[in-house]
């Protein structure tokens, strides 16, 4: 084996490990928002979890990425510790898809049908078909483009694996390199190879698929590949082990159950190899295949997922033994791990979006109640929270920055440019509360009191700005479009109450000649309720737009002016006769 064979040999790899990486994409997109769901209903029932793990691992071909995504999803709450085990379980058996895949590669027959079974044969067809539906796709967003990229992605890492058997071809009449292979009998050293390499390439599959490569030479036996097959289990856990660098105490555990099942993992399958050597020793001295590369593959992973399945809770009271609590542990708001699945996290944004708006409804209704009674503790809290908005908006803004540069559906990318919009939207509630709450400490202050016939229209107008408020956080918390529909119609109503309630406060400056400052201060008061009730109407046609991003914004506005809502004009009726104002003459 020359210095050209390890120039191609290297650029295998390099082929394999980026057409999975291009299958991951495709895959990713092609789910859209579905693994989302799955994770939500499925995940509570271990069994349902383990098929859960399986799933997404053959989705997206890297047990170690479906692992960095559970580090994710416990550090930002998603998803709770003992959750995790089981799909982790299941992930370590989904990995195994890929061996069998590769197995293809061994296929040795003249007959057409036979032949067009290995990978050299068909995936050159898949490549072409690939390309061609990228190519004739009319839009970033289309369908067909995630199933090509997948296909190509496929082909390459196919290719690559091709590159990687005729590098390895010139080892079979090699006498130093068949000498080389019986040091690997000692399991130890084996399991220490197999741990080294992948911990190097990050990636157990490229490992198993160097190995399979390796028995297209007929140098090496079953005896040496188990244990290299033992390690890399093993060392494919170091993709966790530095995704968990800087993460909370409980996702810190969910690298270290990784960790804990491997290894155990290991230790069972090479108790059962040396046993199984010293008493039967065939078939592990006979020369490997890459289809007995993938069973002896399977059989490992199944072996440790039947063994400590039922163990679930032992490996989770492992993980508090190596990873103790920890005290003043930062909040984490949104970890960067989820934008490794965009639909997951574009629905965390939605969740972290709807914490927001419920602190925004606390903050207006403080901020509201502060005007009639007035109490220095509350605006401390008011202010506290503010900055809590402020940090929220913060945070949500530069992770969907970041977020709408990945490959994605149209869907999600409408998602991203609607949660950009309704986040600015929640903010300036906040901030119009924030002002409520400065006019009522400058009228404590000096200590202007509102006349009572004042405080009645007040009344009505707050309430009704709390209950669009409530309809617009509603339908945004349960992404209920039918909901968001409502918005605008009682938004009018609140617009003529509010023009009634300053037509009203005109003539009574006028007639009772009410200082002129306390006078703004009541204008102010309402034009910020006004202002309030505007934004609700803004997140309310951000959601409908989400859906119908080809109609412009200014036109979808004027329509939901003028449409009229079947369903709901009893409830509109209710509305102005009970927040109605009489203008006064």
């Amino acid at each position: 084996m020359d210095i050209f064979s390890i120039f191609t040999l290297m650029g295998g790899l390099a082929f394999f490990l980026y057409g999975m990486l291009v299958m991951s994409s495709g895959l990713e997109r092609i789910a859209g928002g579905k693994m989302e769901k799955w994770l939500e209903q499925l995940t509570a029932n271990p069994y349902s979890g383990f098929l859960v793990g399986m799933i997404m691992t053959i989705a997206i071909q890297s047990s170690s990425a479906v692992t960095v995504m559970l580090v994710g999803f416990v550090n930002s709450g998603i998803m709770k510790l003992s959750q995790s085990v089981a799909i982790i379980i299941g992930s370590n058996v989904g990995t195994t898809v890929t061996s069998w895949i590769l197995s293809l590669s061994g296929i040795q027959s003249t007959n057409f049908f036979l032949r067009m079974l290995k990978p050299e044969s068909f995936s050159p067809i898949l490549a072409l078909i690939g390309v061609i539906m990228i190519m004739t796709s009319n839009s970033k967003f289309s369908k067909r483009k995630p199933a090509g990229t997948f296909l190509v992605g496929f082909s390459i890492l196919m290719f690559g694996m091709g590159l990687m058997s005729n590098s390895m071809a010139p080892l079979a009449n090699d006498p130093r390199f068949t000498h080389a292979l019986t040091l690997f009998k000692n399991p130890f050293l084996g399991l220490m190879v197999g741990l080294i390499i992948t911990m190097i390439i990050q990636s157990s599959a490229a490992t198993v698929g160097m190995l399979q490569a390796l028995s297209l030479t007929g140098s090496i036996s079953y005896m040496v590949a188990a244990p290299i097959i033992a390690g890399e289990h093993i060392g494919t856990c170091i993709t966790a082990v530095l995704s968990s660098i800087g993460v909370n105490t409980n996702a810190k555990r969910v690298a270290a159950i990784h960790v804990s099942f491997n290894v155990i993992g290991a230790a069972i399958f090479l108790t059962v190899y040396e046993i199984w050597l010293h008493t039967f020793k065939f078939p592990l001295l006979e020369t490997a295949n890459p289809f007995g590369i993938a069973v002896v593959h399977t059989i490992f992973s199944i072996l440790a997922a039947f063994c400590l399945f039922p163990l679930r809770g032992l490996l989770v009271k492992i993980s508090y033994f190596l990873v103790k609590d920890k005290k003043n542990e930062k909040e984490v708001i949104l970890d960067e791990r989820l934008l490794l699945t965009p639909s997951i996290a574009i629905a965390q944004c939605y969740k972290t979006t709807a914490e927001m708006a419920k602190l925004t409804r606390e903050i207006l209704v403080m901020s509201v109640r502060q005007l009639k009674q007035y109490n220095p503790k509350v605006t401390k809290i008011v202010n506290k929270n503010e900055l809590v908005i402020d940090k929220y908006q913060d945070v949500l803004e530069s992770f969907l920055q970041k977020l709408s540069g990945k490959d994605m559906t149209e869907e999600n990318s409408n998602k991203i440019s609607q949660l950009i919009l309704s986040i600015s939207d929640f903010e300036k509630i906040a901030d119009h509360s924030i002002h409520i709450l400065q006019i009522a400490e400058r009228m404590h202050r000096k200590e202007w009191v509102l006349a009572p016939e004042t405080v009645e229209e007040l009344k009505k107008v707050v309430n009704a700005v709390k209950e669009v408020f409530d309809i617009t956080v509603r339908a945004f918390v349960y992404n209920d479009i039918r909901t968001a529909y409502e918005v605008e119609p009682f938004e009018q109503v609140v617009d003529d109450i509010a023009y009634v309630a300053k037509k009203n406060h005109i003539r009574r400056v006028k007639k009772e000649k009410v200082h002129i400052r306390r006078n703004f201060a009541y204008a102010e008061v309402l034009n910020d309720l006004e202002r309030i009730s505007d934004h609700c109407s803004n997140i309310s046609t951000n959601m409908i737009q989400s859906i119908n991003s080809s109609i412009p914004r200014h036109v979808l506005k004027n329509k939901l002016k003028d449409e009229d809502l079947p369903g709901i004009s009893q409830q509109l009726d209710q509305f102005k006769k009970e927040y109605s104002l009489q203008l006064i003459e």
